[in-house]
């Protein structure tokens, strides 16, 4: 595919990610008319900017680093499968989220609830226990990586499931809640604490492209070329799981929209990552805005979590992805 035929997808890309999330915010059980919204009076107005446009900007961020970091994790590990919470960030998160729950903590700070606090403490525990599991073994290989990550996240889920078990009925059905992932928000709090963590993340994997390009090939090749692989890694590694720990942090854990986005954009684009990262970056957050629409309306006025939404669809996918004969670049 010419570059003029990629730049062309990536703006049409772009167009339908701009209706999509300037339509968002007008779906729901409430109307909202426009003149209502442009003079700022009465209850649609106050749904529209406090509750509906607010929600917007989560998904979409929230999507989007999602997106990027799994096609930085497909990228390093040379596999379709790999997600973004394959090294265990997800895990820990959600076991500082359940500390949190079960011991009743109501602290708030720079916006973020301690729930969110705890979950990003969790997330950055994680980090450290697989960084420091892969450089002992075998110089932090990929292989070491997600081995350690593997096994620190079962480690936590088994760790999540006895809090569960000593909790009473109130705190195991929050626990189970946050677990299905949400991004429900009053405010423009959790989208601005969580905007500098996904543009930092994205800044790092688009400083790398031209890395993840020669990784996805292989070490050796990425070395042939004056690639440091093991630097490459350590700062993707970082950047994206920072990214990451602080969607779960504020989101909880959205599953399978970091593996399905990659793959839908690299169907139209290739494995190009100069090209990937924008074309990841804008469908993942149009991906989970329509998620997050159909959560809102599919059962109204009750709301379905849009983690439940992502599983729905990202389980026939990737039974699409083992049973296909060839694997979008990567191997299986």
């Amino acid at each position: 595919m010419n570059r003029s035929r990629k730049l062309t997808l990536l703006g049409l890309l772009l167009v339908a990610c701009l209706v999509v999330v300037l339509a968002a915010p007008l779906v729901g059980i409430v109307e909202t008319p426009l003149s209502a919204i442009f003079t700022g009076q009465g209850e649609a107005a106050e749904v529209f900017w406090q509750l509906r446009l607010p929600r917007v900007a989560l998904a979409f961020l929230a999507g989007s680093a999602l997106a990027v970091a799994g096609m930085a994790f497909q990228a390093m590990f040379r596999n379709p499968l790999a997600t973004p919470f394959t090294l265990g960030v997800s895990s820990g998160a959600a076991l500082g989220a359940s500390i949190c729950i079960r011991l009743g903590w109501s602290v708030s700070l720079l916006g973020a609830s301690a729930v969110s606090g705890c979950a990003f403490l969790g997330a950055l525990l994680s980090l450290l226990l697989v960084y420091g599991i892969a450089s002992i073994r075998r110089g932090f290989s990929t292989a070491a990586m997600l081995l350690a990550g593997v096994a620190v996240s079962f480690f936590f889920s088994s760790v999540i499931l006895l809090i569960q078990y000593l909790s009473d009925f109130n705190s195991s059905f929050r626990i189970v809640r946050w677990l299905m992932g949400g991004v429900e928000t009053v405010g423009y709090e959790a989208v601005t604490s969580l905007f500098p963590f996904v543009v930092s993340g994205v800044a790092i994997v688009a400083y790398l492209t031209r890395e993840l390009n020669l990784l996805a090939v292989g070490d050796d090749i990425a070395v042939s070329r004056g690639v440091d692989p093991r630097r490459a890694k350590i700062m993707l590694f970082v950047g994206t799981t920072f990214m990451v720990g602080g969607v779960v942090a504020f989101c909880g854990p959205i599953g399978f929209v970091g593996m399905m986005a990659p793959h839908i954009c690299r169907l139209m684009l290739g494995a190009d990552h100069r090209y990937l990262l924008p074309a990841s970056f804008l469908f993942g957050g149009m991906f989970l805005v329509l998620c997050d629409a159909c959560a809102r309306v599919l059962i109204a006025p009750a709301e379905i979590p849009v983690g439940v939404i992502t599983s729905l669809l990202g389980g026939p996918f990737f039974v699409w992805l083992l049973i296909r004969r060839t694997s979008l670049g990567y191997a299986l």
